[in-house]
């Protein structure tokens, strides 16, 4: 693997008195995508939050790009580049499809819009929409797209493809994919869709009890039911 782009060492993280990850170590390569599963509980959620510092770091060291971000705020870390859809969404329900994708422009000019709107074509055809007219599919998109437009380098997704239809599952992996290619972005994908995520990611590991218990290449895990069952208690086949 070339030099991470994101590293974990050995991270011992939760909230308040309740640790969930347990001596966590993981790597994360430039432009790779990354699956991580396991069963509900496991930490997945926890290990997307401890990266962008919004779960407390007890032990071990959160790296990106070669820097600690130990002493960093969660807004310090979105500005070295690091990007979180989280689970919730977190649309703004009262505004626009566009005035929503304008937050996330920040300092840049208004024709970035047209880079969410050529992902998502969805979300052009909704853009005088407020949020909450949109459907749970629309939401994500706007999501997805609003965190892109502040040019993250590495992008965490926490279940991207929660309660949505698999027509819609498929059409988000479509521009997940179109996404990794154009930019080179780096992704790591927390899904309990295990066949959708498994075929967009390069490589997966399996979470139990805080850690890290299995790493596969992701078309091979995705064939491996055997591990699937007893690691996440469900197979794709």
């Amino acid at each position: 693997m070339d030099r991470p782009l994101l590293e974990l060492h050995d991270v011992v993280a939760g909230y308040g008195p309740i640790t969930v990850l347990n001596g966590l170590t993981l790597r994360v390569a430039p432009s790779e995508r990354l699956a991580v599963i396991g069963r509900n509980g496991v930490g997945k959620t926890t290990a997307l939050r401890a990266v962008m510092g919004l779960a407390r770091l007890q032990r071990g060291r959160v790296v990106f790009d070669g820097e600690d971000l130990a002493d960093l705020g969660p807004h310090q870390r979105a500005q070295r580049g690091i990007g979180l859809v989280p689970q919730t969404r977190d649309v703004f329900p009262s505004l626009t499809v566009e005035e929503n994708l304008l937050a996330g422009c920040k300092r840049r000019p208004r024709r970035c819009l047209d880079e969410a709107y050529d992902l998502f074509p969805r979300l052009k055809e909704r853009r005088g929409n407020g949020g909450a007219q949109l459907s749970g599919g629309e939401q994500q998109m706007l999501a997805v797209a609003r965190t892109l437009l502040g040019q993250p380098r590495l992008l965490l997704m926490d279940e991207p493809l929660e309660g949505l239809a698999p027509m819609l599952r498929q059409e988000l992996l479509a521009a997940f994919a179109k996404m990794s290619g154009a930019s080179g972005l780096t992704v790591v994908i927390v899904e309990q869709q295990v066949q959708e995520a498994l075929g967009y990611a390069e490589r997966a590991l399996v979470m139990a009890r805080g850690a890290v218990v299995h790493e596969a290449a992701a078309s091979a895990l995705r064939d491996d039911n055997a591990t699937l069952e007893r690691l996440v208690g469900m197979a794709v086949h």
